[in-house]
């Protein structure tokens, strides 16, 4: 696992993007994180990275949303699932030719793949944030190792 502690929603953001910049079609990225931790914000960032000019927003009552850019970003807002076992086409967006990125993905773990990058999100307060990288596979491990050297990311003993 590895941490990095943001100090700024302009700094969460600015490493998103340069996350999703390593990224390939079919990458998933899961965020978990209480209300307000900043899980919409750092997708923001990824599509920053992505080249999607349109206005990123919580994905809440639509569930899913795409946008489009240098690869499709698909985002996914788990939280209305939590009680359902009906799976509405998740693989066709995990296999599919863009980045899927779910926030609440504790209430449709049976569906994600099992390689795929874990983030967590802890908010200390406003702007303080305490993020931690949890790669599923040694794509991810490499993309997050790729991710370490170049933002002070550090691994976790």
């Amino acid at each position: 696992m590895y941490e990095y502690i943001s100090h700024s929603t302009k700094e969460t953001k600015r490493l998103a993007k340069k996350l999703a910049r390593l990224l390939t079609p079919g990458d998933v990225i899961t965020l978990k994180g209480d209300l307000g931790a900043g899980k919409t914000t750092f997708t923001q960032g990824m599509a920053l990275g992505l080249s999607i000019s349109e206005v990123v927003s919580s994905p809440t009552f639509t569930i899913i949303k795409e946008y489009k850019g240098t690869l499709p970003l698909y985002h996914i807002d788990a939280y209305r699932l939590e009680y359902s076992d009906e799976d509405i086409g998740f693989l066709e967006y995990f296999d599919g030719k863009g980045i899927s990125v779910v926030e609440w993905p504790q209430f449709i773990e049976d569906f994600l793949p099992d390689e795929r990058l874990i983030i967590t999100i802890t908010l200390y307060d406003e702007q303080f944030r305490k993020l931690t990288f949890q790669p599923k596979g040694a794509h991810y491990e490499q993309i997050t190792k790729r991710l370490l050297n170049d933002n002070g990311i550090r691994e976790l003993e």
